[in-house]
């Protein structure tokens, strides 16, 4: 990478004159800098060990003591900022196919074997690049604009979807499954039939473009979440007990998980809690909904009402067993 491309990308300053103009890699933790690398000083204090370790240049966006002109310090606005147009830049030679999804598809891929040629991205800026960082010409990579700035690429096309159905549920539950895809057997598998239209359209995608892929096993989707409780609201063991609240951080999937939920547990008492800001939009004509304002009055309404299902949207399981910097950092969702 040369000093002057990343000068021009990023529209950093350069802070001295230093003599060497080409870096050979991009290094975020300092322990792994090697000489002439390009040092991304996330944190100032890491920088005195990058320079130990043979950096050549570092960019930083924080106040920084300059103590060694024969490297290319580069003082940026943002530093994440910075990285994007960089990365925008330099994945143009890697000819890549990017494809965009949902983040339950995304979810959904991450837990699923693929060969390197293939990635799904996710996280911060820094995870980000160095997942891109490294792959090789003509790769195919999934992510989800919910979740990371698509501006990254410089174009992307939408997940190619099933036009029929390849998946067979031969038994489930709502929260297990057992199928058959392309004549494979996967019993009991940890997920639930809400997923399998996008699980369809993943493994479809892959087919399609011919990726390998095997499937090993699902969990912690970070959706549509089970609790199984007591009345006390106290954490029993999965399908242990016959009161079961489920979690959904996800605002935009809550009005498909209510039309879930009333087809396949029709016969239950079920039970909705959702923030008060969505009251405008909600669909009409669903019973039993309790809008709160604050996640403390979750735990009450709980505590207050029969149910076998209760939906609870906008928060994570972790309000079951709140401590009191958890429910300060929730407290500030609202």
């Amino acid at each position: 990478m040369r000093l002057e491309n990343i000068l021009a990308l990023t529209k950093g300053t350069l802070l001295g004159e230093p003599s060497v103009s080409l870096f050979e890699s991009v290094v975020f933790d300092p322990s792994k800098v090697k000489r002439g690398s390009f040092f991304i000083a996330y944190f100032p204090e890491d920088i005195p060990e990058a320079l130990l370790n043979g950096a050549y240049g570092v960019m930083f966006d924080k106040p920084t003591q300059i103590n060694d002109s024969e490297v290319a310090w580069i003082k940026v606005e943002n530093i994440d900022k910075a990285l994007k147009k960089l990365l925008r830049f330099y994945l143009l030679e890697k000819e890549l196919q990017v494809y965009a999804c949902d983040p339950i598809t995304l979810h959904l891929s991450s837990m699923i074997l693929t060969p390197p040629s293939f990635c799904n991205i996710e996280g911060s800026m820094r995870e980000i690049w160095e997942k891109l960082w490294p792959l090789e010409k003509k790769s195919i990579v999934l992510f989800s604009p919910a979740l990371t700035d698509s501006d990254i690429f410089i174009e992307h096309s939408q997940l190619i979807r099933a036009q029929e159905n390849t998946i067979t549920i031969i038994e489930q539950t709502l929260f297990e499954t057992s199928f058959i895809h392309n004549d494979t057997f996967y019993e009991r598998q940890m997920l639930s039939p809400f997923f399998v239209p996008y699980l369809e359209h993943l493994l479809f995608f892959y087919t399609f473009l011919r990726i390998p892929f095997v499937i090993k096993g699902f969990s912690k989707m970070g959706h549509f979440i089970p609790v199984f409780t007591n009345s006390r609201l106290e954490v029993k063991e999965f399908g242990s007990s016959d009161r079961v609240i489920i979690f959904e951080p996800l605002l935009e999937l809550i009005d498909e998980q209510i039309d879930f939920l009333d087809v396949q547990a029709s016969w239950a008492k079920i039970i909705y809690l959702l923030p008060e800001t969505m009251r405008s939009s909600l669909t009409i004509g669903v019973e039993n909904i309790f809008f709160y304002r604050y996640p403390e009055e979750i735990l009450t309404i709980l505590q207050s009402k029969i149910f076998h299902f209760a939906l609870v949207a906008g928060v994570d399981k972790g309000i079951l067993n709140p401590s009191r910097s958890s429910m300060k950092q929730l407290e500030l969702i609202f």
